[in-house]
């Protein structure tokens, strides 16, 4: 049999089992432990939340690699290769790491089906305990307490925030949604969470584990001006440590504060400079993510955001209005049917002169009709497009040069748009800064 590509993995792992997701441990379990998985890392720090946990993973993994750390990171879903899901020592895994991955966890696997992601995670998992690292930042799928990253016990337990998402897996309440995140919580491990009203759940599960819990408002919080931001927290010891006149960033710095809490629990050196320089180096693609650019001879600038649930779109509202544009704001926007479309559209109608909306190259696409029907009701100037990339010409053709186009609702759309951007002529300097 000749050897397969990723790509060939990838459609292969996409039909291995009869459904996309299948909530639960024990098919995972049993072929992590014929592959003879333990610990990937000495040190594991695992993320949750409804929103905020790439930028979280992000600045936590930089903050790690800063003190020379070699530092591996797991997360989901990748906007345009694979590859994007595994990093190993700021890099990310290569074709021929992943396939060999593969090929390892289905020589293992035997008559044990596994999902597509059950698969992936396990092959991350593989990858990182033959690459010797020395810590791992594990960004959690979906819920916590059934997601096959909570096979490794976590040392550091790290909730974001808590929002009402996928309500098929975690019910559609915060406290429902909060058990399942608990679930990543570990006996005596410290655990952390940035939402300012955290439920009932994870204060029990806490309680019930003998976790030390740090809250966001109690533990560790942030202020800001408009040119620095200040930090204050706890070490592992309980004594008080600040921070003071850090430089503005891009992603939220509510996330970077969580990851400062976070990395101040391990220990590890804390130097005030150092860890400026780490935070304001992180980026995420597709997540805040502002670029300039020329289409057909006119200098423009996008906005991508990932945001795609109410949570997502109120936090995104708040940093339009806070970050006025010269001119207009014009929204390319694309969302999957079984999100909560009125909770994402509401919150940023305002903020918005015209809509151009476009369905999704997915089957689990909500139609384009039923998007423009949701903002005409809301009184938005909106029309409808073929596609994503059919959207922004639209809106690039009416745009001048103080105008930005505002492009989310979907890691679909964010990688149909930057397959579009390729295209396009990009200006030296633009890529991630947030506006």
């Amino acid at each position: 049999m000749t050897q397969r590509t990723l790509g060939e993995w990838l459609a292969y792992l996409e039909q291995l089992h009869p459904s996309t997701i299948d909530m639960g441990l024990e098919r995972s379990r049993q072929v992590a432990t014929r592959l003879g998985l333990g610990q990937p890392a000495p040190r594991v720090i695992t993320v949750t939340g409804t929103n905020g946990k790439g930028s979280t993973c992000a600045f936590v993994a930089s903050l790690l690699q800063a003190q020379g750390l070699k530092v591996g990171v797991y997360s989901s879903p990748h906007l345009l290769r694979y590859n994007e899901r595994v990093q190993i020592d700021g890099q990310q895994a290569s074709d021929a790491q992943l396939c060999q991955a593969f090929a390892a966890v289905e020589a293992a696997r035997g008559e044990t089906s596994l999902t597509y992601f059950e698969a992936g995670t396990l092959a991350a998992f593989w990858l990182f305990q033959q690459s010797a690292l020395d810590a791992v930042v594990l960004e959690v799928g979906l819920g916590g307490r059934l997601d096959t990253v909570n096979l490794v016990d976590a040392d550091l337990a790290v909730v974001t925030s808590i929002g009402v998402d996928h309500c098929d897996f975690l019910g559609d309440t915060r406290e429902s949604v909060a058990f399942e995140k608990a679930g990543i919580f570990r006996a005596g491990k410290p655990a952390l969470c940035g939402d300012l009203d955290p439920p009932q759940p994870l204060l029990d599960k806490a309680r019930e584990l003998g976790c030390r819990f740090l809250l966001r408002g109690r533990d560790f919080d942030l202020s800001s001006t408009d040119q620095y931001w200040q930090w204050r927290g706890v070490d592992a010891h309980g004594n008080a440590v600040e921070l003071h006149d850090l430089p503005l960033l891009d992603l939220p710095m509510e996330n970077a504060a969580l990851a400062l809490q976070t990395y101040l629990l391990t220990g590890l050196p804390w130097s005030a400079a150092q860890i400026a320089q780490a935070l304001r180096d992180t980026r995420i693609v597709g997540r805040l993510d502002r670029r300039q650019f020329i289409w057909q001879g006119k200098h423009l600038s996008i906005l991508l955001d990932v945001g795609h649930n109410p949570h997502a779109a109120q936090y995104l509202a708040q940093r339009l209005a806070s970050r006025p544009v010269a001119g207009r704001r014009l929204a390319v926007f694309g969302l999957l049917a079984d999100k909560d479309l009125a909770g994402v559209i509401e919150p940023l109608h305002a903020q918005v002169a015209h809509w151009a909306v476009a369905p999704l190259d997915t089957a689990r696409s909500r139609p384009a009709s039923e998007l423009q029907a949701a903002l005409q009701n809301l009184g938005a100037d909106v029309k409808s497009y073929a596609s994503v990339a059919d959207a922004l010409d639209g809106q690039c053709a009416q745009a001048t040069a103080g105008d930005q186009i505002l492009l989310f609702g979907s890691f679909f759309c964010v990688g149909e748009a930057l397959q579009w951007l390729s295209r396009q002529t990009m200006e030296d300097g633009a890529n991630g800064v947030a506006g």
